[in-house]
């Protein structure tokens, strides 16, 4: 249910609109002139503006000028209801910010179009920027993490280029890919609590060295399991060291048990740590890397998921522009 503030000086015109609104399920605070309306503004907080233009003490073009000269009015919508279809008129309402216009007689489908319309518009907005806010955080805070480690720079970035080409290949959803955005991003957060001198070692681990290492799984989805906007990446988390055949870490879980997302991640993290240089090994060139995921498939990897993957790496070889242009 959104909240509109409703403008319109004809008292029997103005209850017809607002009945309309109300019956498609909206909260309506309706006045008959520009100025009640601007003056009742920031209490109702509404979530659209419908306002007639030609109105006593403040019209539709100067209530629409001063909304939007408040900070909470910026991004408001604002629907015209109007009789007026001068194109001067309505280029006048354009440069002040209105949203729509919306030409009298209007039926009742029309009104109640032209406000879902505006409505999913601004929360379309208010997603992206929500979402743009968190993803600058996110890797803010993986390149705060991998610049603990000399050896892996830039391969959250890598890693989420990978698994974006494989979710797309694999046909995920919007909803899914959005997810993998900052999942990806996400994985080795835990290695916040392994020592430098464990993450830049040049030789191998010891056993106790090898456990502090594989707690990044689980201490990184502890980080986040009380963060809501950020609870669906877990799984890109905790479970991207799982194995098909039910001997990775930390759950040892099996086959299909092991969510999407973790066989995903344990894919493309592979491919990116054995092809790139580390601390305990040099990179190894993308064809023997992609063959022994091959021989993985069905031990270590998703076989379904690994043969897409082996698809899309060998057919860059083929065409390395193809990653550059999105072929």
């Amino acid at each position: 249910m959104a909240k509109i503030l409703l403008t319109e000086d004809e008292d029997s015109l103005r209850l017809m609109t607002r009945t309309v609104l109300e019956l498609g399920g909206h909260q309506v605070f309706a006045y008959p002139n520009g100025q009640l309306a601007l003056e009742s503004f920031e209490e109702i907080n509404p979530d659209i503006v419908v306002s007639d233009v030609s109105m006593p003490i403040l019209d539709g073009f100067g209530l629409l000028d001063q909304v939007r000269r408040l900070r909470a009015g910026a991004v408001v919508p604002f629907l015209f209801l109007t009789a007026r279809s001068e194109r001067s008129d309505v280029r006048f309402a354009r440069n002040l910010g209105a949203d729509d216009y919306l030409f009298k007689p209007y039926d009742a489908e029309e009104l109640l179009e032209a406000v879902a319309a505006r409505l999913e518009r601004r929360r379309a907005i208010e997603l992206f920027e929500s979402r743009q806010a968190h993803l600058q955080t996110i890797i803010m805070l993986a390149n705060l993490i991998e610049a603990r480690d000399e050896y892996t720079r830039d391969h959250v970035q890598r890693v989420q280029a990978l698994a974006t080409e494989l979710g797309n290949a694999l046909g995920w959803t919007p909803e899914a890919m959005t997810i993998l955005e900052y999942g990806s991003l996400l994985h080795d957060v835990g290695k916040i609590v392994v020592p430098e001198t464990i993450l830049n070692k040049p030789g191998k681990l010891t056993p106790e060295e090898i456990e502090i290492m594989r707690s990044h799984t689980t201490v990184g989805a502890k980080i986040f399991e009380n963060v809501p906007h950020l609870r669906e990446a877990l799984p890109y988390i905790r479970y991207h060291h799982e194995r098909w055949d039910g001997a990775g870490y930390p759950d040892r879980l099996e086959g299909e048990n092991i969510p999407l997302e973790g066989r995903l991640m344990a894919i493309v993290d592979f491919f990116d740590a054995l092809s790139s240089e580390r601390s305990y090994h040099q990179g190894r060139p993308v064809p023997e890397v992609l063959e022994m995921i091959r021989q993985g498939a069905g031990t270590h990897f998703d076989p379904v998921m690994a043969e897409v993957f082996i698809s899309l790496q060998e057919a860059n070889m083929i065409n390395p522009e193809s990653q550059e242009t999105g072929e």
